[in-house]
């Protein structure tokens, strides 16, 4: 049996279809369709559902827990060691040891405590991975981020004081609000730090977030299907 057997939709195609709505999007905001990047994600769904999108040429991809990414990747990057893998989901201190081996990009730098912890990882390793500050848009209080009044005193700590590669802003806006407002609001935190990369934008609001500026996409529901459910003590 293939080991595709039990994934039914065409990931190859779901992906085609992904680019071709970020390419659409792009020129309607009169932007190079090159100049974003499509972060597969690929928490909840097991190595036999990734290895399509691999196959199909897709190498940028991102996971939510430290955990399951090492179930996963170190396997997957011995067949395809061009891989690119992006820590997305909150990232606990007691993890940073194995997260700065595992992954090459951590979106989700939201604290002090935390960045010094990254610092000191990587400059015991000599590991230094591109970091993106998370920041809490809608100022939800269930929501991991930094307040964006307390943004540009962090992204200085991180940049300047503990010299991590700080590349850009990731947000993840509120549900239930409009997610242009909070795109707006990132894109502008962003040129005002100085920063070039924008972290925003997933399955249902991609193309709106290309329109505001966005660098990075990170989509898993158009290109996966549905997430396999998680249990309570999961994300």
């Amino acid at each position: 049996m293939p080991k595709t057997a039990s994934f039914p939709h065409d990931i190859g195609e779901n992906l085609k279809t992904v680019k071709s709505a970020i390419a659409t999007a792009a020129e309607q905001a009169d932007r190079a369709s090159a100049e974003i990047r499509l972060v597969a994600v690929s928490k909840t769904h097991p190595a036999d559902a990734i290895r399509p999108a691999l196959l199909a040429g897709h190498r940028l991809f991102g996971e939510n827990r430290v955990q399951e990414a090492d179930e996963k990747w170190p396997a997957l990057r011995e067949e395809f060691p061009d891989i690119q893998l992006h820590l997305i989901g909150p990232l606990q201190t007691n993890k940073v040891k194995r997260a700065v081996q595992l992954f090459d990009v951590i979106e989700t730098v939201d604290r002090p405590k935390l960045a010094r912890a990254l610092a000191r990882e990587m400059d015991a390793t000599g590991r230094r991975l591109g970091c993106f500050i998370q920041v809490n848009t809608g100022a939800e209080p269930q929501k991991a981020g930094v307040a964006p009044e307390a943004a540009e005193e962090f992204v200085t700590l991180c940049r300047d004081e503990l010299n991590l590669s700080v590349v850009g802003l990731m947000c993840i806006p509120p549900l239930d609000e409009e997610p242009g407002l909070h795109f707006a609001l990132l894109s502008e935190m962003a040129q005002r730090f100085g920063l070039k990369n924008l972290s925003m934008g997933m399955s249902s609001d991609f193309e709106t977030a290309v329109r505001f500026g966005a660098t990075h996409v990170r989509v898993g529901t158009a290109i996966f299907g549905a997430r396999a459910p998680v249990t309570p003590a999961g994300e």
